[in-house]
């Protein structure tokens, strides 16, 4: 059985350089964040991040977190992270989401993401889970086909479907006004 509680792994990549694969911490949340403004960008949506450092270490390092994250460090500088956390199928029973799972853009065909995306499915396995998911845009070929080959399904016929917290605040109000 594998653990997870401080584990490091070293691999070597294309170049033979040294890539360190861990669990994230308290202190690593700052380039968490710059990682996850990154990708925000590469998905079109820079101005959609409001989530703070704060906000990532409280909700990923309270007694109960909310999220786990593996971290890349590559020539002692975090490079990547994957962002999971636990669900619960009803049809499945223990499941985990990862959420994003990012490269730096000068980072990226180095093996870094393959390494981040092993360790979350060697998690995942080790923890007797029995399904891991995620969403990718429809437009990005690169990750779809690397999912692919991984042995992962692609999903037709499911539409991701979100409530902003604008839209919560304004659905709510007019349930509570119907109620009057």
């Amino acid at each position: 059985m594998l653990v997870y509680a401080n584990i490091v792994k070293f691999v070597k990549n294309s170049i033979n350089m040294s890539l360190v694969i861990r669990k994230g911490k308290k202190e690593d949340m700052p380039a968490v964040l710059g990682l996850i403004k990154e990708l925000a960008t590469f998905e079109r949506e820079p101005a959609a991040v409001v989530v703070t450092v704060d906000d990532l270490v409280r909700d990923g390092f309270a007694s109960n977190p909310l999220f786990q994250t593996f971290i890349a460090v590559y020539d002692d500088e975090i490079v990547g992270m994957a962002l999971f956390y636990n669900r619960y199928s009803t049809w499945k029973g223990k499941t985990i989401h990862l959420e994003d799972l990012i490269v730096k853009e000068n980072k990226r065909q180095l093996g870094i993401g393959k390494a981040l995306y092993d360790e979350v499915l060697k998690y995942a396995l080790n923890e007797k889970v029995r399904r891991v998911e995620w969403v990718v845009l429809d437009w990005n070929t690169p990750a779809i086909d690397f999912y692919k080959k991984s042995g992962a399904s692609i999903l037709k016929g499911w539409e991701t479907v979100q409530m902003t917290e604008e839209n919560l605040i304004n659905y709510i109000n007019s349930v509570s006004n119907e109620d009057i």
